[in-house]
């Protein structure tokens, strides 16, 4: 582990589609594409996406660190990432939350707007597959890996299908909303099944975890006090005919929102560390200190849970304050 092997690529179309592939699995995709639907097209289809998304990543993270199932040998296999090399492998979070994000976002839109489901359902199918292949491909996975996690996904989509309402609603509605959101996951993230070793797994599920629950407490706040969803219209865009202007509102929306976003990650990931450095006397810069349970659960789960609460709090008030509501 933590060695980059050499390796020529005899066909950059298929590395490259791969690589591309892979990404749709990491947090450059979630932090882009969880806040755009949210931003331009559905807060309910945005708002049970984001509840799946954590349920299915929490148990699939924790499945790994139970099961404790290898990653493929190196060699034979040539491994094309290094950072999660360290974790187990059964099953793959990336077909796990490539499954859960593209099925939950057409069973969530189907109803809602007019498109072909077959369209849909081939979209949502080609999106998890080149995913899944790209886990292949990266030798980060087995097919078995690959099948457990697809299979873990759509068994949890079934079982969660018939709550989602209940679950949005009391998410919305109740007075408890706020709290346990934050001490739920809380507790799941400072009892983690512990490894002999570190691994990123639990750095993860916190980020996860953390955006999650600032996106919860953002959504019942503006139910609350800006746009109840049972009792008036969202203040999104919805699905119309595109024209230039709408694509220019869009396009503003979102980089406005995830320039914002990312500053407000980075700006409370710095005060984050500098308050838990001083706390616990080590530099900024310390890589190691981070990985301590007591400095990397507070510093992941409060920053993400920022990014996961400007995201679908701040940012809305800021487009409408530049005239893109």
């Amino acid at each position: 582990q933590g060695y980059a092997q050499k390796y020529i690529v005899k066909n950059y179309f298929y590395y490259y589609l791969f690589k591309f592939s892979a990404a749709l699995g990491e947090e450059i995709f979630y932090i882009t594409f969880l806040p755009f639907i949210y931003w331009n097209i559905d807060h309910s289809v945005s708002r049970r996406m984001i509840i799946i998304w954590s349920i299915v990543m929490y148990i699939g993270q924790v499945s790994k660190d139970i099961l404790k199932w290898p990653r493929p040998l190196s060699p034979p296999v040539v491994k094309l990432e290094m950072r999660t090399d360290a974790e187990y492998g059964m099953p793959s979070t990336h077909a796990m939350a490539a499954t859960s994000i593209s099925f939950s976002f057409l069973i969530a839109t189907m109803n809602q707007y007019k498109y072909p489901f077959e369209l849909g359902v081939a979209a949502a199918f080609v999106f998890s597959m080149l995913v899944c292949l790209s886990r292949l491909y990266t030798g980060m996975h087995t097919v078995l890996d690959v099948i457990g996690g697809t299979l873990i996904s759509a068994v949890l989509l079934v079982l969660l299908y018939p709550a989602w309402d209940t679950i949005d609603h009391l998410l919305l509605t109740s007075p408890f909303c706020p709290v346990l959101s934050i001490v739920v996951p809380l507790v799941l993230c400072y009892n983690y099944p512990k490894l002999d070793y570190y691994s990123p797994t639990r750095g993860d599920t916190t980020t996860i975890l953390g955006a999650g629950a600032g996106a919860t407490v953002g959504f019942w706040l503006n139910n609350q006090y800006t746009a109840p969803a049972y009792t008036s219209e969202n203040f999104q865009l919805g699905l119309p005919l595109l024209t230039s202007k709408i694509v220019v509102v869009v396009l503003a929306r979102f980089f406005i929102g995830i320039l914002f976003v990312l500053l407000t990650r980075q700006l409370t990931k710095s005060v984050v560390l500098s308050l838990l450095g001083y706390r616990y006397k080590f530099p900024i810069g310390d890589l190691e200190a981070r990985k301590r349970l007591e400095v990397e659960v507070p510093y992941k789960f409060i920053t993400y849970s920022s990014v996961g609460f400007s995201a679908t709090v701040i940012v809305p008030v800021l487009h409408k304050l530049l005239g893109l509501m």
